[in-house]
């Protein structure tokens, strides 16, 4: 996930807990690397799944009115 300066903490936390069924403490510690180095590492997934947690992001985000962007990189 890549952070902005309009999608809230509380927001992002609620993505990770719901997308990348992260626990809270996890979540705000991955909310917190984004908001920090600009960039935050949710998880490592076959392509497919990926593909489609990114998808979740991006629509949670728009039906929130949020720029949030999430990506995908091979590792």
């Amino acid at each position: 996930m890549h952070n902005d300066d309009y999608t809230t903490m509380e927001f992002v936390v609620q993505v990770l807990e719901a997308v990348f069924r992260k626990p809270p403490t996890e979540a705000n510690q991955i909310m917190l690397n984004i908001h920090l180095k600009g960039v935050g590492l949710c998880g490592v997934y076959p392509h497919e799944i990926a593909e489609t947690k990114v998808d979740k992001v991006h629509a949670m985000a728009r039906s929130e009115g949020f720029p949030l962007r999430c990506s995908m990189e091979q590792v």
